[in-house]
């Protein structure tokens, strides 16, 4: 008797002497297509051969498979009669991916079991951890509250309470933490050490190229810490080595960077924010003469390119959720994706070319060196007072032209004022200058259309005044 061939989801074995092999085939099926079918006492071709079956052959199976397959799975285990032939059946399902066999991650392919490559059993993971809310930042570190440096939480607490994002006010180190999430009995999660405490999760290394190549570096600096310090570290490191030029209207003077700061400070806190903290490879900034690039460990999100979040309204796409809320608490990263796109035009307005790069088992953020023109190649000229605002409206209008979806900004800007702000602090998080031209373009017609409400209605001047999304 035939009961057909073997597929990719359908494994034979001749008999349980050939349980380990079974056990492989599980695992391997599982990770191409969370569920499948064994059986003992049938040839490759389906044809039964029947298999003897002792009073203890089914608990031995079971046992087998519960002692060997990680995660755990608990298959159907029974048996089968085909015309006088004995088989036993296993029936097995799980959406855990990636399960190992005897400490191996296998996949199937056609009807072979085939050793699973690295690049996929850490994609499967990451994707079992964000399901499951077990992801690295989850876990629960060897740190303890003692270990939190106090200056650096007093002052993040600072800046959250001023982004008026925390309205919790600071009592005591523990209870700081509890209430951000980010402490688990007396032991910091991964997230909370990784934030604050001055240990090894975190390593920064910096340097100087003395050409284009990565050859010859004239400077070289390595660190340990907090993303709280350490970004700290880098954005000065940047500001130090960049080249800066003064422009002199009248009695004033004002110094204006190669790279814009803000355009630098935003790709840095994004390459802690976002980084791969499994793979134990550290944040570099590097300095060439050419350009300046930022590297985060860890791969863009698959099937996603970094052009689409500069010219797209994308979702974000968190690998460390905990962090990066924790960080938009601070209003060091923003919540809606938009931190390409905020590098990218604040780069256009600048003169700076900027680019996105995707490298094996990284991202790149890479700004090209060099004082070039902002606008139509004209010199780039900072003015004081009412000359402030035609600059200004130059840079927004640029802005509107190459990226504006007013009724994506819109969405952004309702999704933001679901807590209270100020018009500057609407201004800031859409990134535009001109004070008149965004007032006009998006806050009075929202206003308008009573999508928005001031919180002092009869004080529409008011210095105090915010909005709040209807």
């Amino acid at each position: 008797m035939n009961i057909g061939s073997e597929t990719e989801q359908i494994e034979y074995k001749k008999s349980t002497s050939e349980i380990n092999e079974g056990i492989i085939s599980i695992a391997a099926i599982l990770n191409k297509h969370q569920s499948g079918e064994l059986y003992f006492g049938v040839k490759n071709d389906g044809t039964i051969l029947g298999q003897e079956i002792g009073d203890s052959t089914l608990r031995t199976v079971s046992q087998s498979i519960r002692n060997h397959i990680r995660p755990m799975i608990y298959p159907e285990i029974k048996v089968l009669d085909y015309d006088g032939s004995q088989v036993i059946y296993v029936k097995f399902s799980g959406t855990r991916c990636p399960y190992t066999a005897f400490n191996i991650a296998r996949i199937r392919v056609s009807d072979e079991d085939v050793v699973m490559d690295q690049e996929t059993y850490e994609d499967m993971l990451r994707k079992r951890d964000n399901i499951s809310g077990y992801s690295w930042e989850s876990w629960i570190s060897k740190y303890r509250v003692d270990d939190v440096n106090e200056e650096v939480l007093q002052a993040y607490l600072r800046k959250a309470h001023e982004a008026n994002r925390i309205t919790f006010e600071h009592t005591d180190k523990r209870s700081v933490l509890k209430t951000l999430g980010l402490l688990e009995g007396d032991y910091l999660l991964n997230a909370g050490a990784a934030l604050f405490c001055e240990c090894g999760m975190n390593e920064l290394q910096m340097a100087k190229f003395a050409t284009n190549e990565r050859l010859t570096f004239t400077d070289i600096r390595r660190f340990t810490g907090s993303i709280m310090t350490l970004k700290e570290k880098a954005e000065q490191y940047v500001i130090d080595a960049m080249d800066w030029k003064a422009e002199i209207t009248g009695l004033s003077r004002k110094e204006i960077p190669e790279v814009p700061v803000a355009a630098v400070r935003e790709a840095i806190i994004n390459s802690f924010g976002h980084k791969l903290f499994e793979s134990g490879q550290a944040n570099e900034v590097a300095v060439y003469r050419d350009r300046i690039e930022i590297y985060s460990p860890g791969e863009f999100p698959k099937n996603h390119s970094p052009e689409s979040f500069v010219k797209e309204n994308k979702a974000p796409i968190r690998r460390n959720a905990l962090i990066t809320r924790t960080l938009y608490y601070s209003q060091d990263m923003e919540a809606f994706a938009t931190g390409l796109k905020r590098i990218q035009y604040l780069c256009d307005g600048a003169g700076c070319k900027v680019e996105f790069k995707t490298v094996q088992g990284g991202f790149v953020v890479c700004f090209y060196r060099g004082m070039k023109a902002a606008f139509r190649g004209e010199p780039y000229m900072v003015h004081d007072g009412a000359h402030d605002e035609i600059h200004d409206r130059a840079h927004d209008e640029m802005y509107i032209e190459k990226y504006d979806d007013t009724l994506n900004v819109e969405e952004n800007i309702l999704k933001f004022c679901t807590i209270a702000r100020s018009r500057a602090e609407i201004i800031e998080f859409c990134g535009f200058k001109s004070r008149s031209q965004f007032m006009t373009r998006y806050l009075t017609p929202l206003i308008e259309s009573k999508k928005l409400k001031m919180t002092i209605p009869d004080k529409p001047k008011s210095k105090k005044q915010k909005y709040l999304t209807v």
